[in-house]
């Protein structure tokens, strides 16, 4: 389609960004709970400097959001990376001295770029046709594919190269930032007009979340992205504390990111052909089933098929609930809607991923037994998720965007 010339050559950017950018989130989500074991004055916390990075892309998703609104796409891009490269400077001197508060204090700002890798799924479908959006959304989502592979592979080359552990796999997040940061400047994306006086300035925070369709898409894309954190951050100290290996742990964690986001090259056209509901419906059946694999025993294929399912149903989830976000807001709410969506997205992922460590280390009396803590906490959010679901199917087709 012609129309949407621009928009496929921004989507191939943005797709290079996520496979090479994107490369250090399955990094440090592979590490940062293994390194927290080994600074963290007590196991429970070692999971902290993950949610430290969750709660830096919380705090900054707002300010991040209103920035790009007014000076467009690749400067917020270009302060996400930068953020990223610091975060990962300071976490390696943290580890270099053996602080785990300097260390968590660098998760905290990598959640910088954690925060602006989220807005890329936005950027797509910023010179997007309406019947192109699912597809480019899709696309983007499709470029973790890459960093599925390389990032893990990139822990296990780098891991135990240096003298202190996980030290070469941080240095080696600042050259991915420093250098994916100019893929940038080839990014085509107008800089958002600034309204004209008296010109409509669209619907307050308030009546925003109290549409019906942006409500239910918010809380599918809370509980889908939540559950997804609150599992992958425990399953490499379930696979290591079940016996395995570091790098069978990071194998996992490659499964895991690959079936994130290989099902994206076609989620987009089962939206078109089904609609965002029955997709997000799927995403959290596949969800609840990645838990009963993971229930069923700790055995290596266990965690493997159950992370692999668990990638499945985020990527139905979370995409279509995207998709449903991004169809219910006008030209002018983009950055306020954005930002609130991604506040209240990475809330509830700074929630599970507080919780995961808890639960994982200090319920029960065996790794086995947190393991299983893990997986049943997700039952009562994917009842909540559903519900809304089945809130949204009910109401009449002409009240669901007021």
């Amino acid at each position: 389609m012609p129309a949407d010339s621009t928009a496929r050559r921004n989507v191939l950017v943005l797709v290079a960004a996520q496979a090479v950018l994107g490369a250090q989130l399955p990094m440090i989500f592979t590490i940062a709970g293994l390194a927290g074991s080994s600074l963290a004055p007590n196991v429970c916390w070692a999971t902290l400097p993950i949610t430290m990075m969750v709660i830096g892309s919380m705090l900054t998703a707002t300010p991040l959001s209103m920035l790009m609104q007014r000076f467009g796409r690749r400067a917020g891009f270009f302060l996400g990376a930068g953020g990223g490269a610091i975060g990962a400077a300071i976490g390696a001197y943290g580890l270099s001295t053996g602080s785990f508060t300097i260390f968590c204090i660098g998760a905290l700002i990598s959640g910088i770029y954690m925060s602006a890798n989220g807005f890329y799924r936005f950027a797509a479908v910023d010179t997007a046709s309406e019947a192109f959006r699912p597809k480019a959304i899709s696309w983007v989502m499709a470029g973790g594919l890459l960093s599925a592979v390389v990032g893990p592979q990139l822990v296990k080359v780098t891991a135990d190269e240096m003298a202190v552990p996980f030290l070469g796999s941080y240095l080696a997040v600042i050259v991915l930032n420093l250098v994916g940061s100019f893929l940038f400047l080839a990014l085509d994306i107008p800089k958002p007009v600034p309204p004209a006086e008296g010109s409509p300035l669209g619907r307050s925070r308030a009546e925003l979340i109290r549409n019906p369709t942006i409500l239910v898409a918010m809380i599918c894309a809370t509980v889908t992205y939540a559950l997804m954190n609150l599992v992958m951050t425990s399953s490499p100290m379930a696979v290591v504390g079940c016996g395995f290996g570091t790098g069978d742990a990071a194998d996992v964690v490659t499964a895991h990111v690959l079936a994130m986001y290989a099902p994206s090259f076609f989620t987009g056209h089962l939206i078109a052909r089904f609609g965002t509901e029955r997709i997000i419906a799927l995403g959290l059946t596949i969800l609840a089933a990645s838990g009963a694999v993971a229930m069923a025993g700790v055995q290596l294929e266990n965690f493997f098929i159950a992370l692999i399912l668990l990638g499945i149903g985020w990527n139905f989830g979370f995409i279509g609930a995207t998709t449903m976000l991004t169809s219910a807001h006008r030209p002018e709410e983009r950055g306020r809607l954005q930002g609130l969506n991604d506040l209240v997205v990475f809330g509830g992922v700074t929630v599970a991923s507080v919780s995961s460590g808890g639960l994982m280390n200090c319920s029960g009396g065996s790794v086995q037994a947190g393991w299983q803590m893990v997986n049943l906490a997700m039952l009562p959010f994917l009842i909540l998720a559903g519900g809304a679901l089945i809130w949204l199917w009910l109401r009449p087709q002409e009240t669901r965007r007021a």
